[in-house]
């Protein structure tokens, strides 16, 4: 058969070629080519597929040709393939990207285990999008976000109406704005999320979307097919320039856009670490110079070169990078608005890439977020030099983490702890990232840090810049998904970390230098040195990469951890301290003019009491719920006052505000 199928491509290869001038290659009524996992197939001028002719992608394709060369799908007619409403697609040549391991959607690729997930992928260059003509079944699967799922379109002129199609995702979407049933697109200048209505033709190759998603009726974890043209090149380049400019987002987030919706119903900021601390939110920089993207082609985005210094994609004010929403956790409140809980977080440590490294290559019909330090002129993004088959992001020069083992503190040494259950199954994580040139404890000067949210299950500590262990001033302030340390002053001392909630079963450890795993059972960094966790009670213990070791978390109050970059140096544990960690934080609420105590997530009740500084009891309030906020009533009069908060379990936090 095979043999058979490679005379008759030769063949129509031919005759096609003498015909017409625009197509390299033809296939015919039942021809099939077959491209593996793996492979690269490089068609220097038109493609076209006519009736049952069938192209099946499990590689990688090149089609590059000129302004004359065309991409064409064809009936047994030899007219193009086209949509219609109610019907879909007319039978006819079929061009295929296929998943090759489709059941590891949740799965990143990294340089220790490089192909968890593979698929099949397209490059168009030199073709104009007069001249792709031809429609590709693009397979996707992915986790389920929620109400509301995040998606790219990466399809020139696809009527939105035939997502609904039976062959697509089999739904019914509508116009009806909170419905959970309709389509909405991404604003960056407002902020917003605007209709997108679904006789609407795509014309926004960077668009970010999300499909109304009511009762989860679409299952994105099965693979779905998507079809349409794809975007011809030099049709993606966008300025990142006034995105949220001159929003007034109102006290505490509170105003409404056009469509009624409060900001802080679903404008997240894990990047302004500042704004986790009371009074600060919804000011200066927060929420805004914030751009939501799409991925605009069937390749990869490689966004690494964003950070490099001297890359053609560089930009000199970028902070960080949000992608990949976690599973489930898209929430929505009708007439009001919706958000996103978890999230995974790149950011840039001078010389390599921190935190979620390997989800910097963005997947064909995957989005991302890009965080601006400011609103200065001259970034922007030209999308065609970002795409990419690897699927890893690319590297510099080659490193060897073994190559020297004298004292070399120049590099970023990275560990991240990952949180699982009784499965085995990631339910968290969190990075500890040290250099010579990181900033230890709370600073406004921080280059890599990232807030976790309170749903978070795992994450760090601010650290006592002197002794380790907790910095008193802020753990209920905020906490952290990335926390950066530096490596000069900070060996030997500990970072304290939290864990939450009776599912963490275990914790498995990943180590890099310079953006890059270590062997796996090694342990040394290029320093001499290594990384060290210390349980509750325990005594400090050397990680290995891909080590995983059995923790116990207590349901109500949870558990401590110390990592180490260094053999401790102290005696010091955090669980020594006077005042146990905790989410609930006392913080000030502009809307109402007071402070307000939140409370950790874990709470059920909790005793609250105000002190003046003579040690008066000025507030008690016994067995507050602690489902919602508690006012502290407190009049003005430029006074200290102690807030004292203790849960039902004895858990106590303590916060000095001045009213």
């Amino acid at each position: 058969m095979k043999r058979i199928l490679f005379a008759i491509g030769l063949l129509t290869i031919g005759l096609s070629a003498l015909a017409q001038a625009q197509v390299l290659t033809h296939v015919d009524k039942a021809g099939k080519v077959y491209v593996g996992k793996g492979a690269l197939f490089y068609n220097g001028g038109g493609l076209q597929l006519k009736d049952t002719g069938n192209w099946e992608n499990h590689g990688d394709v090149m089609l590059v040709g000129t302004s004359t060369d065309v991409f064409k799908t064809l009936d047994a007619s030899g007219n193009n393939r086209v949509y219609t409403t109610g019907s879909g697609y007319n039978a006819g040549g079929v061009f295929e990207n296929k998943l090759n391991t489709p059941a590891n959607y949740a799965l990143p690729n990294n340089s220790l285990l490089p192909d968890q997930y593979t698929y099949g992928q397209l490059y168009v260059q030199g073709l104009t999008q007069a001249n792709v003509q031809g429609v590709v079944n693009q397979e996707h699967a992915n986790v389920n976000h929620g109400t509301y799922q995040q998606v790219a379109m990466p399809f020139f002129g696809k009527e939105l109406k035939s997502l609904s199609s039976g062959t697509e995702l089999n739904k019914t979407f509508t116009d009806q704005r909170w419905s959970m049933n309709e389509i909405l697109k991404y604003n960056n200048a407002n902020v917003v999320f605007d209709g997108a209505p679904i006789a609407t033709l795509t014309s926004d190759p960077s668009a970010y979307y999300i499909l109304g998603n009511k009762n989860t009726s679409v299952n994105f974890n099965n693979v779905k097919t998507i079809v349409g043209r794809p975007y011809a090149n030099n049709s993606t380049s966008v300025t990142l320039q006034n995105a949220g400019n001159g929003i007034v987002w109102g006290a505490g987030g509170n105003n409404i856009n056009a469509y009624n919706e409060k900001y802080n119903t679903y404008v997240q900021d894990g990047f302004e670490l500042q704004a986790a601390i009371g009074g600060t939110a919804w000011q200066g920089n927060y929420g805004r110079n914030l751009y939501q993207f799409g991925n605009p082609y069937m390749t990869n985005l490689d966004l690494k070169g964003l950070f490099v210094s001297g890359d053609p994609n560089y930009i000199p004010n970028i902070y960080g990078i949000r992608l990949e929403q976690s599973e489930g956790t898209v929430s929505y409140s009708p007439s009001v608005g919706g958000g996103s809980g978890l999230f995974k977080f790149v950011t840039w440590s001078g010389s390599s890439l921190v935190g979620d490294s390997d989800w910097a290559v963005i997947r064909p019909m995957s989005v991302f977020s890009i965080k601006l330090k400011n609103n200065n002129a001259g970034s922007s993004i030209n999308f065609d030099n970002l795409r990419r088959f690897g699927y890893l992001p690319r590297t510099a020069s080659t490193y060897d983490v073994t190559a020297s083992r004298t004292n070399n503190p120049g590099t970023t040494k990275e560990l991240a702890v990952t949180a699982l259950d009784e499965f085995g199954k990631e339910i968290g994580r969190t990075y500890y990232v040290v250099t010579p040139n990181a900033v230890t404890g709370h600073s406004s000067n921080t280059t890599m840090q990232v807030a976790a949210a309170s749903t978070n299950v795992i994450g760090t500590f601010e650290e006592d810049p002197v002794n380790g262990g907790y910095d008193l001033n802020y753990t209920s302030a905020y906490w952290l998904y990335i926390n950066e340390a530096n490596e000069l002053n900070f060996t030997g001392k500990a970072i304290p970390m939290a864990l939450y909630g009776s599912l963490v079963k275990s914790l498995r450890f990943w180590v890099k230098e310079e953006g890059q795993y270590i062997p796996m059972g090694s342990s040394l960094l290029s320093t001499g040195l290594a990384f060290y966790y210390k349980l509750e009670n325990g005594t400090a213990q050397q990680i290995t990469q891909g080590q995983t070791i059995p923790v116990t978390v207590n349901p109500t109050i949870g558990s401590d951890v110390s990592l180490y970059y260094g053999a401790p140096t102290s005696s010091l544990a955090v669980n020594d301290a006077d005042v146990k960690h905790s989410r609930t934080k006392v913080i000030y609420n502009p809307e109402i003019d007071n402070f307000i105590v939140r409370f950790d997530p874990s709470w059920k009740t909790a005793d609250v009491k105000v002190y003046d500084m003579s040690g008066k009891l000025v507030i008690t309030s016994n067995k507050v719920n602690a489902n919602k906020d508690f006012v502290i009533e407190l009049a003005r009069g430029n006074k200290a006052y102690v807030v004292s908060v203790i849960s039902e379990s004895g858990v106590k936090v303590n916060a000095k505000i001045i009213r």
